[in-house]
């Protein structure tokens, strides 16, 4: 009982240090290099330590914290967060937040399943941490698509890329952005997951989270 207690104690500790990382983040330069369409985003590298080392229930729930620090710039922060929440406030909150809750989950079970396996395991930190970014940019992209690809805001972006559906308007859209996200996380967090997962030794932990 001492022993799950102590458990427990360090999971919400690690939890809440994580949260408050992507919340420092988000807050500050550190957390968004700002463009006119999309910003690129960093928060992703947290999102991948949080599920890397706490499994797919802290990935879900530092996906919550990016995700609601995202909806947060909707407010009159970002310019196409703006736009995007007062066309539809709660496509908004799915493309922002529930997306990015996903995110956090799949990425943790991505790491379980991988890591689990004898012959992959020690891929599983690369594996994972070049998910995290990729599944951000196709959630979040196919939730806007889904939502705002009609809209006539959206339109006019697809209009000045020249795309003609869809798909196009995607990679037209995400292009060097998806590429520069997914090589920094890639980089920063795979380090830093391997580095702590074995430091931290939180192999017992990871499967209570789950």
């Amino acid at each position: 009982m001492q022993f799950k207690s102590q458990r427990n104690t360090k999971f919400m500790v690690e939890l809440a240090l994580m949260v408050a990382i992507i919340v420092v983040m988000s807050l500050t330069p550190l957390g968004y290099i700002r463009t006119p369409g999309l910003s690129i985003t960093l928060l992703t590298i947290p999102v991948a330590v949080g599920a890397v080392l706490l499994g797919p229930l802290g990935g879900a729930i530092c996906g919550a914290a990016f995700g609601l620090t995202s909806f947060y710039q909707c407010f009159g922060l970002t310019a196409f967060g703006t736009v995007l929440l007062s066309i539809n406030p709660i496509g908004t909150f799915i493309t922002t937040v529930v997306m990015r809750i996903l995110v956090g989950w799949l990425t943790g079970l991505i790491f379980k399943a991988v890591h689990s396996s004898a012959r992959l395991s020690k891929l599983s930190y690369y594996i994972a941490c070049l998910c995290c970014p990729l599944l951000n940019t196709l959630l979040f992209m196919s939730s806007l698509v889904i939502f705002f690809y009609n809209t006539e805001y959206i339109q006019g972006f697809a209009s000045a890329l020249g795309a003609a559906n869809p798909l196009t308007f995607v990679l037209a859209f995400v292009g060097i952005q998806g590429a520069v996200e997914a090589v920094i996380c890639f980089l920063i967090a795979s380090i830093l997951t391997r580095t702590l997962y074995k430091a931290l030794k939180v192999g017992g932990l990871h499967a209570k989270a789950d």
